[in-house]
């Protein structure tokens, strides 16, 4: 009997063994196909789509005067996809909608002062950080919109984009939040002056110019309120390795050559935003 049986039992097992294995490296090979092809692809085409709000003064906007769309991330992605051999193409769209495009491949990157913590990294891939700085408070002037420490936001109504790492601050100290479909800064900054909402939470650097542009209005960087320090790059897909990897060569060699620092002086007053900082919290 077992002569009989074992090779049949043999046969079968092994079959679908066989099968099991075949299916699976059919699986590898085609993950590892579809890994390799966002790469392929944009080679093949020679274009990176880039995702950025073309409102975010000065990181990505448009010349008064000017339809050209520039700003220090919207130059060093230029540079980058120079360096890369590639052209560029920017689909202009508000912050939520960016990261949702990268995430289901509407877009190659994401390029839009977006800083790197722990929760976006867990759905995105960053590139190598290149802009550091902290966070701020833009209040109005004459009485600070009655905020003197991070525990005042409560009741407050902060405007932002819902899902910025600086509108999660403003939450968790119980502020009610009011948002905005990719306005510019000057919608921002006057809402805050008139008394419609309270507070902007945001990057240091943004926040300083961003105020040097609109003098006439009735704001001011609060003088005592400093808080997370911040690392921010370009936002990419989860297993987009070849993309990721050509993307680190490029911004890891404009650190180095001083590209990134000399785009930074042009945009950000003569501040060199790649050096760490630090600050007393």
């Amino acid at each position: 009997m077992n002569k009989i049986m074992t090779p049949k039992f043999s046969v079968a097992a092994l079959t679908a063994a066989a099968a099991l294995t075949l299916s699976a490296c059919g699986s590898d090979s085609e993950e590892t196909a579809d890994t390799a092809s966002a790469w392929d692809e944009i080679q093949e085409q020679g274009t990176l789509t880039v995702a950025t709000s073309g409102t975010l003064y000065p990181t990505s906007y448009r010349e008064e005067g000017t339809d050209e769309l520039t700003g220090f991330e919207v130059e060093v992605v230029r540079e980058m996809a120079e360096r890369l051999e590639l052209e560029v193409e920017f689909s202009e769209m508000g912050f939520d909608e960016m990261m949702t495009s990268v995430q289901t491949g509407q877009v190659d990157i994401a390029a839009n002062d977006i800083e790197i913590n722990e929760d976006r990294k867990e759905k995105f891939v960053f590139s190598t950080p290149f802009k550091y700085s902290y966070g701020t408070a833009i209040v109005r002037e004459g009485d600070l919109s009655g905020i003197e420490t991070l525990e005042d936001l409560e009741g407050k109504k902060a405007a932002g984009a819902s899902t910025s790492v600086y509108m999660e601050t403003a939450r968790s100290y119980g502020a009610e939040e009011v948002t905005y479909d990719n306005a510019t800064n000057e919608t921002y900054l006057r809402d805050v002056a008139i008394g419609r909402t309270d507070v902007i939470l945001n990057d240091y650097y943004l926040q300083t110019l961003a105020i040097e542009a609109f003098p006439e209005l009735d704001i001011v960087i609060h003088p005592t309120i400093k808080y997370r320090p911040s690392e921010g790059g370009m936002v990419m897909n989860k297993g987009n390795d070849e993309l990721v990897e050509n993307v680190n060569q490029a911004i890891d060699e404009m650190l180095e050559d001083g590209t990134i620092a000399e785009l930074s002086a042009e945009f950000f007053d003569g501040a060199d935003v790649t050096q760490p900082i630090e600050i007393e919290e």
